[in-house]
């Protein structure tokens, strides 16, 4: 029981990260009906990017405000870059055939994976401790600070998304434009700036899950991005592509799997979404 339990809260970790990056998936497709495969590097990229933030900007200084500046300013970053692949690489490809949209994402994936690489180098980077490294034993159940803010934050965010999405004046207009953009613009939606705001909201979830990679793995790299950007594509699958809820419930779905697969078949499980994962990552010392 004790290993299903710690298998539960690590899998209900994971699963956070995995559905926040399938969020941005899932929104691209719904409107745009394009899988962004250059979304993965974005999450690499947004660890990197919060690295740098934290140590060049902030001065490596621990506190509240440093832990808040670094989520927000790396949301703000790759939101920008998250606006300008859109502009660059998919608005001119619209009225293109499906093929050249798909191509020109895998070319935008590859030009941000070797651009992190050039930027940072091909070896591995150490995340700092944003946080303390505070534990609770709860019936034998190791718990860390970091996967309670990961597992709080992350429903924050995404109970705030749904609510946007369901209740909000611009969240109709999503909706709208996700189901006949020609219709939408006749109801005078500018489905331009739909697009231009489900990058922004895709990316930025994107980014905060990046830096939650960076916070529980420790180990980051440059090729990460393309392993988390799979299982968050896998996970928006099994929730139906396109459906945000269903996004949500496929990546903490697969979190669980993945757990209990390491903690019931073999812990060497957890290296195939996570092989940059150093040996003292929370993963490696809770798998039981």
């Amino acid at each position: 029981m004790d290993i299903f339990l710690q298998q539960l809260v690590n899998g209900l970790t994971i699963g956070s990260m995995f559905a926040l990056i399938a969020l941005g998936y899932t929104m691209v497709y719904g409107v745009m009906k394009l899988i962004n495969f250059a979304h993965g590097d974005l999450v690499a990229a947004s660890a990197f990017v919060g690295l740098m933030i934290y140590t060049n900007v902030l001065g490596g200084s621990i506190s509240l405000f440093s832990v808040i500046a670094v989520f927000l300013l790396t949301a703000v970053v790759i939101a920008i870059v998250g606006v300008l692949l859109e502009r660059i690489a998919y608005r001119p490809l619209r009225s293109a055939p499906r093929l050249s949209a798909v191509v020109s994402a895998l070319g935008a994936s590859m030009v941000i994976q070797n651009g992190i690489m050039l930027l940072w180098g091909p070896q591995m980077r150490i995340f700092p401790d944003l946080l303390p490294q505070v534990y609770w034993e709860v019936g034998g159940v190791i718990i860390s600070l970091i996967q309670v803010i990961i597992m709080l934050l992350s429903f924050i965010l995404m109970t705030g998304l749904y609510f946007f999405i369901e209740k909000t004046k611009m969240g109709t207009a999503i909706r709208a434009s996700s189901i006949d953009q020609d219709a939408a613009r006749l109801m005078g939606i500018n489905v331009d700036n739909i697009i231009v705001l489900i990058f922004i909201i895709g990316t930025s979830l994107g980014a905060v899950g990046g830096i939650f990679v960076g916070l529980y793995y420790r180990g980051i790299t440059f090729n990460m991005g393309w392993q988390y950007g799979l299982y968050a594509f896998v996970a928006a699958i099994m929730g139906g592509i396109g459906n945000i809820p269903g996004a949500m419930i496929g990546g903490m779905l697969l979190g669980l799997f993945n757990a209990f697969i390491a903690g019931y078949v073999s812990s060497t499980w957890f290296y195939l979404y996570s092989p940059h994962c150093h040996p003292y990552c929370p993963t490696n010392r809770y798998s039981g």
